[in-house]
């Protein structure tokens, strides 16, 4: 099995993740976001995923891109260790925190996103700050409420779940772009103890073979 993946990148973070939860072996390929122009551009990557992003999972005959769709194929095919524990209810739960993040936030603060506020509308490196600021407020502050409706130790009770994989890549790249997260005690708390896993520390971007300085 081999994952296609940037270091930074919050969505290759939830591939390695939920990879190492459910202890799968796996060759990690390198894809630099910024090297070469991108080197999700370069026509040997795009034949993998035609969307020239990250992360891309290849499992012998199997080529999967988006980080969900990943997550949901070894759900299906390694359910042993299960990311959608619990009752209806909290699949549920966990499935909609998920998405808050992966679906509605990250899209609006990734490197292509950046990248075109600044190249193509010109914007300061203000202006920028500012959108990412706005949304993180916006994601977060939903987020934290919702926390308070069925948190537990982790974001949905007490076991490790899909909605944790997604939290803690985006409080990741919070921190780097400089985001208070004093107004989020209950997402943070979850994340100091999410952090503290074998399986999440071992997935952190400075731990990856790519990672830079």
């Amino acid at each position: 099995m081999e994952l296609y993946g940037y270091w930074r990148s919050s969505a290759s973070y939830r591939a390695r993740i939920a990879l190492n939860f459910k202890q799968l072996e796996y060759n990690y390929m390198p894809v630099h976001l910024l090297k070469e122009g991108g080197q999700q551009h370069q026509q040997a990557y795009r034949q993998l995923n035609p969307n020239g992003l990250v992360p891309t999972l290849v499992d012998g005959q199997v080529i999967l891109h988006q980080s969900l769709a990943i997550i949901e194929y070894l759900e299906e095919k390694y359910p042993e260790r299960s990311l959608l524990p619990g009752t209806p209810r909290q699949r549920g739960a966990i499935r909609a925190l998920a998405l808050d993040l992966s679906s509605e936030l990250q899209p609006l603060i990734n490197l292509r996103v950046q990248q075109y506020l600044k190249q193509q509308l010109n914007v300061s490196d203000d202006q920028k700050q500012m959108w990412l600021e706005h949304w993180f407020k916006e994601s977060f502050t939903a987020f934290e409420k919702n926390l308070e409706e069925v948190a537990g130790n982790y974001c949905v009770g007490d076991d490790f779940s899909l909605a944790d994989v997604c939290l803690v890549p985006q409080v990741y790249s919070a921190k780097r772009f400089g985001i208070n997260l004093e107004s989020y005690p209950l997402l943070y708390a979850i994340n100091e103890r999410l952090s503290e896993l074998n399986f999440v520390a071992a997935a952190h971007p400075d731990e990856q073979p790519d990672a830079e300085a």
